[in-house]
């Protein structure tokens, strides 16, 4: 229910007022862990087990840092996130045709940072005890991708213990009739 497309809403505002707020979620647990990813600390940009490179415009592969890797990830998500041609905020303008893939390589990013952030900072953001709230960004997101298609299946494989570990270590959902009250 809480990514399914509201009844009446358009699917493209949909899945662009969900980037942004990703995006600002994501950005404010990676600014949480920021001053620890280094170049030192982090001279590639690694997720789960794999080293993510950073494509260009071009289509050129290069190997960059974690820092390097996340600057680039913000500058590329608000250019999208911002451009009123391929994301339009009047009323009467039409979502392009480049928007779909625009929106799909802005999930990849944040994607990519969230794997990061498990993989090279998990202990830093569990000392700064926010490990719940990352958790949960991190499950909303890959039901977010799930629902409407926005990452490829290997890319969402990377991931796939770190899920089952994440669902089967939250506590079951509350049902409205099962809770007490202290009187």
């Amino acid at each position: 229910m809480l990514v399914a497309l509201p009844k009446g809403l358009n699917v493209d505002e949909w899945l662009a007022s969900n980037a942004s707020a990703f995006y600002n979620h994501v950005s404010l647990m990676y600014g949480s862990i920021s001053e620890f990813c280094t170049i030192s600390s982090c001279p590639t940009m690694k997720a789960w087990s794999t080293q993510i490179q950073w494509t260009d415009e071009k289509g050129r592969k290069r190997k960059c840092s974690g820092p390097q890797y996340a600057d680039y990830a913000a500058s590329i998500i608000q250019k999208i996130l911002t451009d009123e041609d391929l994301v339009p905020t009047k009323q009467s303008k039409e979502f392009p045709k480049a928007f779909r893939p625009a929106i799909q390589k802005t999930f990849r990013l944040l994607f990519h940072l969230l794997g990061h952030i498990y993989t090279c900072h998990f202990r830093t953001v569990v000392n700064l005890e926010l490990h719940p709230h990352l958790n949960t960004l991190y499950l909303h997101l890959l039901l977010f991708c799930a629902e409407f298609h926005l990452l490829d299946s290997k890319e969402m494989a990377l991931s796939e213990d770190l899920t089952t570990a994440v669902i089967h270590s939250s506590p079951p959902p509350r049902t409205s009739g099962s809770h007490s009250r202290n009187t």
